[in-house]
């Protein structure tokens, strides 16, 4: 698959990848020894607070990190604030936002790290030259029954990087949160709900926008989120 998935996103821009594939690719790159601490790792996040006043249903953590051309492994750099231009998030974009750093026994596990690893795997061929930026976030986004929580609240955008991969680590009591894929001209080009743990959604930024659907509480009594794992690439 891995030899496969960098074609589909020269053809297309963006790939699904079901767990039953991703899983796998992952595994080839390291034992998944730490999963379950790598998944309960999104228990701990903290309320970000850059969102406007009413918007209070996102956690998150974030990390950076490089890697040479080439090389296939990647390295941590000193915590730094995320920034995203205007022109790719008109809601909280044009400043400088810190949040709590990734956990290092999380960024340094095998699990995070075979996540990275496949992003240079499968970026890597198509931008072969390139030294990499690389950004992680872990995200939670909470669903309550009197206020849906918003997975992309700028809507359908773009991050302004090279290529990206959203990876769901769980989803609990929620429905919708689906993902759609656009032409730069708005028009859709796809639509896929990460539903089991390991999904995977692979796009190039360049190309694509994208964005993900309100997620509500199934059983309005009881609590609801959605995890998944980002990680954008950019060519310095």
């Amino acid at each position: 698959m891995i030899n496969v998935l960098p074609g589909r996103l020269r053809s297309d821009g963006f790939a699904f990848v079901p767990a039953a594939g991703f899983r796998p690719l992952l595994e080839g790159m390291r034992r998944l020894d730490d999963w379950a601490a790598f998944a309960a790792s999104w228990n701990d996040l903290a309320l970000d607070t850059h969102l406007p006043d009413g918007h209070r249903y996102r956690r998150r953590r974030h990390g950076t990190f490089s890697a040479r051309a080439g090389e296939g492994t990647f390295r941590r750099e000193p915590h730094q604030p995320h920034y995203q231009g205007l022109e790719y998030n008109k809601l909280v974009g044009g400043i400088e936002r810190w949040f709590e750093p990734i956990a290092p026994a999380i960024a340094e596990g095998p699990t995070f790290g075979a996540i990275v690893e496949a992003g240079l795997a499968l970026y890597g061929p198509l931008k072969p030259e390139a030294d990499w930026h690389i950004e992680a976030h872990q995200f939670r986004i909470e669903a309550r029954p009197d206020a849906a929580g918003q997975p992309t609240p700028e809507g359908v955008h773009r991050d302004g990087v090279d290529y990206v991969i959203v990876m769901l680590v769980d989803r609990v009591n929620i429905e919708s949160g689906t993902t759609t894929v656009h032409a730069l001209d708005g028009r859709e080009l796809g639509s896929f709900t990460l539903a089991t743990p390991c999904d995977a959604a692979l796009v190039d930024d360049s190309r694509v926008m994208h964005g993900v659907t309100a997620v509500r509480p199934l059983d309005p009594a009881s609590a609801a989120w959605r995890d998944v794992l980002v990680v954008t690439y950019r060519a310095k």
